[in-house]
């Protein structure tokens, strides 16, 4: 979990990619939360189809690449649950986050973990990839 975290932490903006709600491949810049209770969180916006695209098919994949041409993909479902502790540490330990909603009540502001997740970590100069089940 924790080179999962620190890749993710290091290379702040990666790609979510859904199925959309028209059945194709929707591909968007996303940011990586938080870990807590060994999960993934992630936050939305429930306006957004993004969040929408979720409701309907809530399995996604994240891939971002490191400038050493390393690069991880993770999927799973994504699971939304109004739990208050990780929106006010979202709000609280990432300044995009606060600046965007405010307070952690705000009503569009949603948190997501990924259930089932597997991730790979790999690279371009030939190491094998590792494969995590978090």
């Amino acid at each position: 979990m924790k080179e999962v975290v620190t890749f993710l932490q290091e290379n702040p903006v990666q790609f979510l990619a859904t199925v959309g709600r028209d059945g194709k491949a929707k591909c968007r810049p996303f940011m990586f939360a938080l870990e807590r209770e060994r999960k993934l969180w992630f936050c939305t916006n429930n306006q957004k189809d993004v969040y929408k695209d979720m409701q309907k098919n809530p399995y996604i994949e994240v891939s971002v690449s490191s400038p050493q041409y390393a690069w991880i993909r993770l999927n799973g479902k994504a699971t939304f649950v109004n739990q208050m502790e990780v929106k006010k540490a979202c709000i609280e330990e990432i300044p995009l986050v606060k600046k965007l909603y405010k307070t952690a009540d705000n009503p569009i502001f949603e948190v997501f973990y990924l259930a089932d997740a597997k991730a790979v970590l790999a690279d371009f100069m030939g190491n094998p990839p590792k494969q995590y089940t978090l």
